[in-house]
């Protein structure tokens, strides 16, 4: 497997910039995974489906692992939908998956937390525009 490397957006500097992260090697191989069941079945894998197939002991690893994967740009996912994780590569341009990416983040850190609903509704309502277009 080759060396993945991904540029996303970078909030720490409070500026569009794009870095580069490069995957771990547990996210290269999910990417793999996910990839190749794609191309199989036409759908993504559950993330049972995951966990089974590379061993992992819980879902929520599983969760850690998509989640960071999402953040670095290699993977979109729909919010409350069932098998929508998708390769970020085959969907839109490196860029609108970067700030796909980072708004998913941002929805995903302020989603519990009461103080943040505003920002959260606000965010939210900026995917559901990006999605429609």
């Amino acid at each position: 497997m080759g060396t993945c490397w991904r540029g996303y957006y970078d909030r720490t500097k409070g500026e569009e910039t794009v870095t580069n992260e490069r995957a771990t090697k547990k996210q290269q191989e999910l990417l793999q995974f996910i990839g190749d069941f794609i191309r199989e079945h036409n759908y993504a894998p559950s993330y049972r489906e995951i966990m089974g197939a590379l061993g992992y002991k819980s879902v929520s690893t599983v969760a850690v692992h998509v989640d960071g994967l999402i953040a670095k740009g290699y993977l979109t996912k729909s919010d409350k939908s069932a098998r929508s994780i998708r390769l970020a590569s085959e969907g839109a341009t490196t860029e609108e998956n970067t700030h796909l990416a980072w708004l998913r983040t941002e929805i995903m850190k302020r989603e519990n937390s009461p103080e943040k609903a505003d920002e959260t509704e606000i965010l939210r309502k900026a995917l559901e525009i990006i999605n429609e277009s």
